[in-house]
């Protein structure tokens, strides 16, 4: 039996919800980036190469990160099935939305979950680290540790991708992405000086990979 194929209303329906799904993943970064880093420069007492982006979650202002946690995450999982879509019939289409859909939960769950205020921040918080954490910190631990995980799984498995396709630029751009992250988030996991900076780049950088490759695959359709 032979599957009759589609009518021309129905694709272009098709490529109107794909280039939607698509647009998802790429206002995720900007939108991020933007809500985030203007919180980092205005809000009293916090420090970004000392206190982690989540920290801004604290706080009576804590609201504004909670709610970019969350409307950031729901971007990345909905927006997972637009490239699912768009490699189709490629090495990525399986892993690649899988794993930003993770992260997009990830992100939601980091945003429901709130770590605990540490080192001055908010302004009337003891210096230095709690000396036990709450569960509910544990959690946002856990849960930036799968997104971060699933971001930099994401990145290779496109620059793999793109690899084949011979599309070495934009090899060269996923695999970069993948690696500032892991970069910067071994380097805060060590201890190392300014350490929430540099994971703050990686993620920034890994988010805004992603965010190209989404929109360049929505300009091609």
């Amino acid at each position: 039996m032979t599957t009759a194929p589609s009518s021309p209303a129905t694709r272009s329906r098709t490529r109107t919800a794909t280039r939607s799904l698509l647009t998802c993943v790429v206002v995720a970064t900007p939108l991020w980036a933007a809500v985030t880093l203007s919180q980092a420069a205005l809000r009293e007492g916090f420090d970004i190469t000392r206190h982690p982006l989540s920290a801004l979650s604290n706080g009576s202002l804590g609201w504004l990160q909670i709610t970019d946690f969350l409307v950031v995450g729901a971007l990345l999982a909905v927006g997972a099935t637009g490239l699912r879509r768009a490699l189709i019939g490629t090495l990525g289409r399986t892993w690649v939305p899988r794993l930003v859909r993770v992260a997009g939960i990830g992100m939601i769950a980091a945003g429901v979950f709130v770590m605990d205020p540490a080192d001055g921040f908010p302004v009337g918080t003891p210096y230095g680290q709690p000396a036990v954490l709450t569960w509910h910190s544990y959690a946002h631990f856990a849960a930036g540790s799968i997104t971060f995980l699933s971001l930099i799984a994401a990145c290779y498995v496109l620059g793999r991708h793109f690899a084949r396709a011979g599309d070495r630029r934009y090899a060269l751009l996923s695999r970069g992405g993948g690696t500032a992250l892991l970069l910067g988030n071994g380097w805060a996991m060590g201890g190392g000086p300014a350490g929430t900076l540099t994971l703050a780049v990686g993620v920034i950088t890994a988010m805004l990979t992603l965010s190209l490759i989404a929109n360049r695959f929505r300009s091609a359709r």
